[in-house]
């Protein structure tokens, strides 16, 4: 999916330090489509097959609604270079998983996982969590069975819906990543 809108706006705000904030917004008449905007830039997003939702709950399929700050970047070392952003990151290893089991005390959590153990891996096949940007949902306090693993991750080629996460192409995730910073807000709905 092109986007001229994104590269223009990102031409003319090179150099500038972090944005403050992002906003997310279900697209009109597709709850599982949506558009990022932030200091110019206009990204469109695949969203959770749930849409936005208020009361995010395990396994829903939805995007919370809320305010958030972005915690790190996870990327495939082995298939990207480091990208330039102001998050700290962590390249993404074979035993590298999220915990989304509500029952264990790790919910929502970084856990390192040996081959057949449960979790969402980070290391993926296909493309999708080549870049990964951690948002803080559902960390201060963690209550299980609120969501986990919702992350700004990299789009499937027909835009379909996440899990619960927020997708978009790969040019604009580098676009991104110039911009944000552990300080900006991340605002959805």
């Amino acid at each position: 999916m092109k986007n001229r809108a994104v590269s223009a706006s990102y031409n003319r705000n090179r150099g500038s330090g972090p944005l403050s904030a992002i906003r997310v917004k279900a697209a009109a008449g597709n709850p599982r489509r949506g558009w990022l905007t932030a200091g110019g830039l206009t990204i469109p997003v695949a969203l959770g097959r749930g849409g936005i939702l208020a009361n995010k709950r395990e396994g829903d399929g939805g995007t919370p609604r809320g305010h958030f700050r972005p915690r790190q970047l996870w990327w495939r070392g082995d298939r990207h270079s480091r990208p330039k952003t102001f998050l700290p990151a962590r390249t993404i290893g074979d035993m590298d998983a999220w915990c989304e089991d509500p029952r264990d005390r790790h919910y929502n959590q970084w856990i390192r996982r040996g081959e057949g153990e449960g979790g969402d891996r980070l290391k993926r096949a296909d493309h999708l969590y080549d870049f990964i940007i951690e948002i803080d949902h559902n960390t201060r306090p963690r209550i299980a069975g609120r969501g986990s693993a919702v992350f700004l991750h990299l789009a499937r080629e027909n835009f379909g819906p996440t899990a619960g996460c927020v997708s978009m192409t790969r040019a604009a995730m580098l676009h991104l990543l110039r911009r944000i910073g552990p300080r900006t807000r991340i605002i959805i709905g």
